[in-house]
């Protein structure tokens, strides 16, 4: 690399001038990262309605195959296209070369840091090392030939701004599908602060992958007003709940299970998640809980707090199994599934549990309001309640009529509206449309 200046997008220039109080240069003295070359416009052969067969790149910044829930929706749309005869690669920044992805990171670094210093007298630490990061999933990008592809679907906001950059010479139709409201749920945290340069960075990336998208897809409807603030139009965004490919008749292995009623809650042991709140409610709950068993599934770094957590207040009922690879048969076993998070999307455990014909108790955040129908397919409580926790586990633990209704509901639902066939079926025909016009 040459020792001239990399800087971030000039929009995001413009946008940190704007936090600095300065007035913006002229882009022209600067160094922006190369755009590909651009290509001839292929014409479109196929007559609308034609059965084409399409070739789909799907994009993210984060790792991938990787535990959580971005890396099963991915798996569950690429899984489902490919099954109706459609080419899909997914590409991740941990499939590039490492020594080449160490070799671009050293190089750009002190380019980045020279940058902001000479600009704005200091850099943060964070932008820096995120627009490294840019940098680099960009570089290696560089070399993917997307013109093969007819749709590019970017499922982050940052993969977005690259693909959007690269967009403006192939002008494929890109979609973008926001896994989270990434600068809203850091500000909520105190991960960043309001007012801080970093929120102006991120929430100007934010903004722009909209501008880039032709189109929206969105986990639930609750993404819908964070976008519409950021600058997104209500037409331009379609949600498509996650659908699963469950397996068949679990519940059947319920009547050879122990006597005892089971609760089990299916999460990552990370603060958001909420466990604290189920044991605050649990540990109310004592005079209701001599028969019952509590399964914590998963891993995180809240364990050993749990783990504490379960000693001082006394509760021998609950188990921490750990990560497990056999959650539908633990399902199968399970009368009462909770997840009482209190910062979620459209959690897939929720939706395992419905499937598995479980009745479901877990919080309004999210999209799982969308979910839970309260007092249909589950119950809802608001997040971090731990006295209303209470009481929906009371009301469920000794209320089998309301338990077993609730399940059935549950699982009519899934079967419905949460497979695989109704996801990929949805996001297709947008792919189609949206093919068929360009």
């Amino acid at each position: 690399m040459n020792n001239e200046i990399t800087f971030p997008y000039p929009y995001i220039v413009e946008r940190l001038d704007q936090h600095y109080g300065l007035k913006s240069h002229s882009s022209k003295k600067f160094v922006s990262t190369e755009q590909p070359k651009e290509q001839p416009k292929k014409i479109n052969i196929y007559k609308k309605g034609t059965k084409k067969k399409l070739s789909i790149l799907i994009a993210t910044f984060w790792s991938f195959p990787h535990v959580g829930g971005l890396s099963n929706y991915i798996t569950t749309l690429s899984t489902g296209l490919r099954s109706q005869g459609h080419k899909v690669d997914v590409i991740s920044p941990n499939q590039f070369s490492t020594s080449k992805v160490k070799n671009l990171r050293e190089s750009v670094t002190p380019n980045l840091k020279s940058f902001f210093t000479k600009r704005y007298g200091s850099y943060n630490d964070r932008i820096l090392n995120h627009k490294r990061l840019i940098y680099v999933y960009e570089k290696m990008l560089e070399t993917v030939d997307l013109e093969k592809y007819d749709i590019l679907h970017a499922q982050d906001l940052f993969t977005a701004n690259i693909l959007g950059r690269f967009n403006e010479i192939y002008r494929k139709p890109l979609f973008y599908t926001p896994h989270g409201m990434f600068t809203f749920n850091r500000l909520k945290f105190d991960i960043i602060k309001k007012g801080s340069v970093e929120e102006a960075y991120f929430k100007e990336l934010e903004s722009k992958a909209i501008t880039y998208a032709s189109h929206i897809i969105v986990l639930s409807d609750s993404f819908r007003e964070p976008l519409i603030k950021l600058g997104a139009k209500n037409r331009n965004i379609t949600t498509v709940i996650t659908g699963i490919d469950y397996p068949k008749n679990q519940r059947q292995e319920k009547a050879t299970s122990s006597h005892k009623l089971t609760i089990t809650c299916v999460a990552r042991l990370g603060p958001r998640k909420g466990h604290n709140h189920l044991f605050e409610a649990l540990s109310r709950l004592k005079k209701y809980t001599t028969n019952i068993e509590v399964l914590i599934v998963g891993d995180g770094q809240m364990r050993k707090t749990l783990e504490k957590q379960k000693k001082d207040l006394g509760l021998s009922m609950v188990k921490f199994l750990g990560s497990r690879d056999d959650v539908p048969l633990l399902l199968s076993k399970t009368d009462i599934f909770v997840l009482p998070t209190i910062n979620d999307s459209l959690p897939l455990s929720i939706i395992e549990a419905m499937h598995s014909g479980t009745a479901v108790i877990s919080t309004n955040c999210g999209g799982i309001p969308e979910l839970i129908t309260n007092n249909k397919t589950g119950i809802i409580v608001e997040p971090g309640n731990s006295e209303q926790l209470t009481h929906a586990l009371k009301f469920l633990i000794t209320n089998k009529e309301a338990r077993n209704k609730m399940s059935t509901n549950a699982k009519i639902f899934a079967k419905k509206h949460l497979t695989i066939d109704s996801m990929v079926g949805k996001i297709k025909h947008l792919y189609i449309d949206f093919w068929e016009m360009n």
